[in-house]
């Protein structure tokens, strides 16, 4: 199978590559990545070099582009991990995110749709908005996104979603919960309490740190998508979640105790606007009718992420 996979430089896309090459080594895949901040292709030099894999800096806004890789290169699949991804950098200035999750996604589409290719699109739970206390987000739940982060993901979710129904385009959508894991980028929560931590910082929370996420190691995500592509029926959606639900000053004290440090270092910061109480995902879909399973707690998980910042501080003080 030949893949295309965009954005394959950044944090899920790097470790999605990693996992294919070891799960499926007779494939060839092609990462398109324009490289921004969060893209770093130091994630991929143990493959850089296989005859089975090629880096193309490119923008997925650039169709002329895409229309001669896939059309070189035999491609099957497109799997999109191309996005800007911060909430925070979507309030202060939401255009890029319009640009390349959007307009991006509907450049991959026509590609897809004209090369008759399956297209798969890789969200978030951040579309479905804000839960209560109690309840779990299903594929069924009315899309609500609260951010302009998650409203442009939701756009391009929806176009994906058209595609299929107007021009029988086969696709899936998936939406994971908050991912953790090697070689994410500083500015996301568990990467920078870490790096705080370890370099005796203050470690700011918002508002009174009692929102909840429900985390995913991303290695599990990865095992996720693998399956979607080679069992999924096209045009359905699913959500991956891995049943971890904690608040985030839970996660701090706990980075902190792991790591040896005083409590005192974290600092509650004003609460970010529209900033989505809690997210749950009911992954329960995926699990039945393609056999998924996550496979890290998160205790193991949390610990082998903090260990990885810890003696791979070389990767990411070139980031800070």
């Amino acid at each position: 199978m030949n893949l295309l996979i965009t954005g394959g430089a950044g944090f899920i896309g790097s470790n999605f590559i990693q996992y294919m090459f070891e799960k499926h080594p007779d494939y060839h895949i092609i990462n398109v990545d324009k490289l921004t901040y969060a893209g770093n292709l130091e994630n991929l030099k143990d493959i850089q070099e296989s005859n089975h894999y090629a880096f193309i800096r490119g923008d997925i806004l650039n169709k002329e582009l895409l229309d001669y890789l896939v059309t070189t290169t035999e491609i099957d699949l497109i799997v999109n991990f191309a996005a800007e991804s911060h909430v925070d950098r979507s309030i202060t200035n939401s255009t890029r995110f319009v640009q390349t999750n959007i307009v991006g996604t509907q450049v991959l589409l026509d590609v897809a749709r004209e090369h008759g290719l399956r297209f798969i699109q890789i969200s978030t739970d951040e579309v479905y908005g804000s839960l209560g206390a109690n309840g779990y987000f299903t594929e069924q739940t009315p899309i609500s996104p609260n951010s302009p982060y998650s409203a442009s993901k939701a756009s391009a979710d929806f176009l994906v979603r058209s595609y299929y129904e107007t021009f029988g385009l086969p696709v899936n959508i998936t939406r994971c919960s908050n991912n953790y894991g090697p070689f994410q980028y500083p500015e996301k929560f568990i990467p920078l309490m870490v790096i705080k931590a370890l370099t005796g910082q203050s470690l700011p929370i918002y508002g009174d740190g009692k929102n909840i996420r429900d985390w995913l190691h991303v290695k599990d995500h990865c095992s996720a998508i693998d399956l979607i592509i080679h069992r999924a029926t096209p045009g359905e959606i699913y959500n991956i979640g891995g049943h971890n639900e904690h608040k985030n000053i839970e996660i701090a004290e706990t980075i902190l105790e792991t790591l040896g440090v005083s409590k005192h270092l974290i600092t509650f910061v004003p609460d970010r606007l529209g900033h989505d109480y809690r997210y749950a995902i009911d992954s329960s879909k995926l699990q039945t009718e393609l056999g998924w399973k996550p496979k890290f707690s998160f205790t193991e998980g949390l610990l082998e992420t903090i260990t990885w910042y810890q003696t791979h501080q070389e990767w990411w003080k070139k980031l800070i």
